[in-house]
């Protein structure tokens, strides 16, 4: 099972998150919950990169765990695009999570 933690901020923003474990829906390279939620992890981290100029601290493992830290932010314009692009990620699981709850849940 895929296990997502959520952490937030005194201020309720997501600051970090850390995925771990294998959905186990099918074999791998033909796991669609695995590479749904993958793809919409790194996909948010790739953007918070292009698109807000922000370098996320990562770690990674090759058992599937990911923890990725959001680093202090001083402009406030660039935190309220990262939240954004990171509540959409949530959105996104929580959509694969709603399909898909025995293979993957996300504590929040």
């Amino acid at each position: 099972m895929i296990k997502v933690t959520i952490n937030r901020n005194s201020s309720g923003r997501i600051d970090s998150f850390t995925m771990s474990g294998h959905a186990e829906y099918d074999v791998p390279g033909k796991d669609i919950v695995c590479a749904g939620a993958s793809a919409v992890a790194f996909g948010a981290i790739n953007s918070i990169y292009a698109l807000c100029k922000v370098e996320p601290i990562l770690e990674q493992e090759k058992n599937g765990f990911l923890r990725c830290q959001i680093p202090q932010l001083e402009d406030e314009a660039t935190r309220e695009k990262v939240q954004l692009l990171l509540e959409g990620m949530l959105v996104s699981l929580q959509t694969i999570e709603l399909d898909y709850g025995q293979y993957m849940k996300i504590q929040s």
